[in-house]
């Protein structure tokens, strides 16, 4: 059952560095939303179980800091793909996902002229 409040949207090309405090490793971006994102490519000794992590993620010409809390993981072959909430995702960032969002055709304030 799926508990999300914001649909992932899959997304290509968005490279991470990854810090969860003693070291920094890099991934890739999967899918993503306003407020979390997956992270595939990740080494093992990333440490899954920090109650915080900074991301830089990096693609399109544009480039995000932020804060995120893992919320699960997967260990497959010699890496590991993470879940994470993204803690006050940053206006860009948003503004980045909303591009690919579905357009919502029954929005009244789409309408609205000022």
């Amino acid at each position: 059952m799926e508990k999300r409040n914001h649909p992932r949207i899959a997304l290509k090309n968005l490279s991470v560095d990854a810090s969860d405090g003693v070291g920094f490793f890099q991934g890739m971006i999967s899918d993503a939303s306003r407020f979390g994102v997956c992270i595939i490519d990740l080494p093992k000794r990333l440490n899954e179980k920090a109650k915080k992590m900074t991301l830089i993620v990096n693609g399109q010409g544009k480039n995000f800091k932020m804060t995120v809390r893992p919320r699960w993981s997967t260990s497959h072959g010699p890496g590991k793909s993470i879940g994470a909430e993204i803690l006050n995702p940053p206006w860009g960032w948003t503004e980045f996902i909303m591009k690919f969002e579905p357009k919502v055709h029954d929005d009244v304030w789409g309408s609205v002229i000022l």
